[in-house]
């Protein structure tokens, strides 16, 4: 009984070639060790130099309370001024975290401490690539990225424990329906398999991230993270080739978002029950099938 858990494969380096055909095309994630080792932030990127450029500013928190029936799934549970929060994640364990912030938005010259990895692959997203903070302790919901792209998360100051699963699981893992995240009723990292049985025997990829390392993780792969130290990541995303799955990020930002917000607002807790059971239904239907096969 359990979750299959395997570890990820790590590089020190990869040229295009080896990444395209390893990783890329197969879909498969990977630990590059050495790619951030040439940023300028491998060296600068301190608790201390960010909060020295961007600690004024404030921001949106988030714990691990289940969310209001009622509201949009990024609500804030609280905000802080940046520099208070980076001292707090500093000095003691939190539940508080900060996820989709940019603070080179208000310090550009942080956009000459790092390198897209345009070597490896096209198609880069963002002017302003997001941050994401958390104290010792702090967890990420099981969830996959709206938007579909590919990821390369790099780590800094500290470790992450990371759990990966193919979207194919995703029936298994409790999808809640019209989202993007799991039923929150279960731990990912130690389940009930007794109130969760579909959960058993699913397959995934566990990593550790340490300061410097950079995690390559594919469109669609679904993620739980924790806070091994305070700590913080940046994400740099791309395109996927695929018509196919630009279409699903489409789906998923235009329609999808704006369809599960809408009925978030007029049956709240309502919906929400129903979402929730419907996600039940499917995980022990495609449990009781065999599925994914």
């Amino acid at each position: 009984m359990g979750i299959h858990l395997r570890p990820i494969e790590v590089v020190e380096d990869i040229g295009r070639e080896e990444f395209i055909t390893k990783y890329l095309k197969p879909r498969k994630p990977v630990v590059i060790r050495n790619m951030a080792k040439k940023w300028p932030a491998y060296q600068k990127w301190t608790m201390e130099y960010m909060k020295e450029v961007v600690g004024d500013v404030e921001v949106p928190l988030y714990d691990s309370s289940k969310a209001d029936p009622s509201a949009p799934l990024n609500a804030a549970s609280a905000k802080m001024k940046f520099g208070d929060y980076i001292d707090l994640i500093s000095r003691e364990p939190t539940d508080l975290r900060i996820f989709l912030f940019d603070p080179i938005r208000f310090a550009p010259k942080l956009l000459k401490d790092y390198i897209a990895p345009k070597d490896l692959i096209g198609g880069f997203l963002d002017s302003y690539p997001n941050m994401f903070f958390g104290g010792k302790g702090s967890e990420t919901f099981l969830h996959y990225d709206i938007d579909m792209a590919h990821i390369f998360h790099t780590h800094f100051n500290g470790r992450k424990h990371i759990l990966l699963f193919d979207y194919k699981w995703k029936d298994r893992l409790y999808k809640i329906p019209f989202a993007t995240y799991a039923l929150e009723d279960y731990h990912i990292a130690e389940p009930d398999f007794d109130r969760f049985p579909a959960l058993d025997g699913i397959e995934g990829i566990e990593c550790f991230l340490e300061h410097g390392d950079t995690l390559f993780m594919p469109t669609g792969w679904w993620h739980w993270m924790k806070y091994v130290d305070g700590s913080f990541s940046i994400s740099l995303r791309a395109w996927d080739k695929s018509w196919a799955v630009k279409a699903h990020s489409l789906w998923n930002l235009a329609i999808q978002r704006n369809f599960d917000n809408l009925m978030k607002r007029r049956f709240r807790t309502k919906y929400m029950d129903w979402k929730e059971k419907k996600a039940i239904a499917n995980a022990h239907y495609a449990l009781k099938k065999g599925r994914p096969k």
